[in-house]
């Protein structure tokens, strides 16, 4: 499988936003939550686009070393007084480092 052809179907309906991109900060997929959390910045559109141009400093250095070297980043977001929790973890098929997975969970109030 190349990453032309990554299209992982589990996650079109999963109940968080998941977003790959390829070693070069390519974006290769998006769900629908994807899509919809970013659709102020063109949702679907930003399919083949660059994702290290949408981050600014520290965010982008950080997801560049992240895209050199496969290491896992976790964190909790809050904007609009809701809370996300938000994993960046490498993206690994046979062996070989392909890019980075990014699945963002929307937290209850509760939490």
């Amino acid at each position: 499988m190349s990453e032309t052809d990554f299209y992982p179907k589990w996650a079109d309906e999963f109940n968080a936003a998941v977003t790959v991109c390829n070693r070069q900060g390519i974006i290769v997929y998006m769900n629908r939550q994807s899509e919809a959390q970013f659709a102020k910045y063109g949702g679907k559109k930003l399919l083949g686009k660059s994702l290290i141009d949408c981050h600014p400093e520290p965010s982008r250095t950080q997801l560049l070393e992240m895209l050199e070297k496969p290491t896992e980043n976790k964190y909790i977001s809050e904007k609009n007084g809701k809370k996300k929790l938000v994993v960046q973890s490498p993206w690994i098929e046979n062996s070989e480092f392909m890019g980075v997975v990014e699945i963002s969970v929307l937290l209850p109030e509760s939490m």
